[in-house]
C-alpha cells in the first residue's frame, strides 16, 4: 500500500495580481449626489460605474450614446503610492486628488460678486 504525499501550494501563486477595487457606501453617496444636481440642471443623463484591476471608474455622458463627458476614476493604493481620485475627460486629466470631495471640488461653479449700479 503505497501512501501518497500532500502538495503544498501558495496562495499568492493562484491570486489574480491586482485585485478589484469598488467604490465605498459615501463616496457612491457623493458621485450620485454630483450627478443628481447635473440631472436637474438638464446636463447629463446616464452614467456607469466600472470595475477593473486596480481600479474603479464613475463615468457621466451627456446622451446616452456618446464617449463620456467625464469619468472619476479611484486607483488602487501600493506601497509607493496611496489612493487617487483623477477626474478626467477622454484622455485629460483635469484634477487628481487623495480624497474624493477634493476631487469634485472641479465640478464647482465659483461664484462671483455681482455689483448692483444705484440709479
Amino acid at each position: 500500500m503505497s501512501r501518497k504525499s500532500a502538495t503544498v501550494l501558495a496562495f499568492g501563486d493562484y491570486r489574480p495580481k491586482h485585485r478589484t477595487l469598488y467604490f465605498t457606501r459615501p463616496e457612491l453617496n457623493q458621485l450620485l449626489s454630483l450627478y443628481s444636481r447635473h440631472v436637474a440642471r438638464g446636463v447629463w443623463r446616464d452614467y456607469a460605474i466600472d470595475h477593473r484591476d486596480g481600479m474603479a471608474s464613475f463615468s457621466v455622458f451627456r446622451h446616452t450614446h456618446e464617449a463620456p463627458a467625464y469619468s472619476i476614476v479611484k486607483t488602487a493604493s501600493t506601497q509607493t503610492r496611496p489612493t487617487e481620485f483623477i477626474v478626467q475627460s477622454g484622455r485629460q486629466k483635469l484634477r487628481v486628488s487623495r480624497n474624493l470631495a477634493e476631487a469634485l471640488e472641479f465640478f464647482q461653479t465659483p461664484l462671483s460678486l455681482v455689483v448692483a449700479e444705484s440709479g
